[in-house]
């Protein structure tokens, strides 16, 4: 992969990543207006938390698929490299991750959107595993997104619980 075509796949990766959530942020975004009404569980941050950790987790998960994707177009092209397993359980649990909010705050399915998020959980940890095989560094940066997927899935237990 050349210098230019590395800009392009890194804009390309955040790109994808900040459309997709603005987009689900969009389509949930009557629901997220009711959630600070909600009985939430014991260390339930403040509202304002969440799109900023979000932000930085998907930023890393922008740099993460990048890393691989350069890694992997050593090898293959790059038609190749995006169908590789690695970067297709990456685009599955995006998209994974794109309904999770729609569920949950849109049409407020909290029981449907705990077990949707044990889905993205599963996926993430694949993807981990699947990423550790070509990049360190890459699967490093997709552990905090697997660990808030754990406190979010607490959370909307709770929530599903207490309402």
């Amino acid at each position: 992969m050349t210098k230019k075509q590395s800009i392009i796949s890194l804009i390309a990766s955040l790109a994808l990543v900040f459309l997709t959530s603005g987009l689900s942020s969009l389509l949930s975004k009557n629901g997220m207006e009711s959630y600070p009404n909600l009985a939430k569980p014991p260390l339930a941050p403040p509202g304002i938390v969440f799109p900023i950790v979000w932000g930085i987790l998907f930023f890393l998960m922008a740099i993460s698929s990048w890393l691989i994707l350069k890694e992997l177009t050593q090898t293959f092209s790059i038609k190749g490299a995006l169908l590789s397993t690695p970067l297709l359980l990456y685009f599955a649990q995006l998209l994974v991750n794109f309904f999770w909010s729609i569920l949950f705050f849109r049409f407020g399915w909290y029981l449907f959107a705990f077990f949707w998020l044990l889905l993205l959980i599963f996926l993430v940890y694949k993807m981990i595993r699947s990423f550790e095989r070509i990049s360190h560094t890459a699967a490093y940066l997709q552990i905090p997104y697997l660990l808030w997927l754990v406190f979010a899935g607490y959370l909307n237990l709770g929530v599903w619980v207490l309402n």
